[in-house]
């Protein structure tokens, strides 16, 4: 990526990315953020940080309304993976669907799922899936008073999931 561009994509000046480049200018954190992001890398892959032996990826729920919301991944950029569980839904709560670039998958664990996606309005049990291209209005949230459990994943416009399965045949 040339430093025009590179600048073009994190807002840096041409300037600070070519004394950061050839070592005349000390990163902060401030700028560190979107030179990770621009890279789709770890913000300690870019400062290479020290490894320290413990293969865990230890994510902070975040909690809002009824709510918890728990990263699975940690890339910027690229495809992301959550973890949702949604308490039970109030009777008077309407879809409000809304589109955006990428492309969704849902699985759901526990609980069952109202999805609205375009015209349709289904309901997804445990251990059933849908996939759509998010720019079709969509909205999800719980089907019933019971929280449902379910995990998120979510590409760039365009990457779509691949699901194989191959298993020995018996018999």
């Amino acid at each position: 990526m040339s430093l025009a561009a590179l600048a073009e994509t994190t807002g840096i000046s041409v300037s600070t990315l070519s004394r950061l480049e050839s070592g005349l200018r000390k990163p902060s954190l401030e700028l560190l953020l979107p030179l990770a992001k621009a890279y789709q890398v770890p913000l300690d892959e870019l400062v290479d940080a020290p490894q320290t032996g413990d293969p865990r990826v230890f994510m902070r729920p975040l909690r809002r309304g009824g709510k918890t919301v728990i990263p699975l991944t940690r890339r910027p950029g690229g495809l992301q993976a959550f973890k949702l569980i949604l308490a039970g839904r109030p009777d008077d709560l309407e879809p409000d669907p809304r589109s955006h670039e990428g492309y969704h998958w849902l699985y759901v664990l526990n609980g069952r799922l109202r999805l609205v996606l375009g015209d349709q309005d289904m309901v997804l049990s445990a251990g059933e899936v849908a996939e759509f291209d998010t720019h079709l209005p969509h909205w999800f949230g719980n089907a019933d008073a019971r929280p449902v459990e379910f995990l998120s994943l979510l590409g760039p416009q365009g990457e779509r999931f691949h699901v194989r399965a191959s298993g020995r045949r018996t018999g």
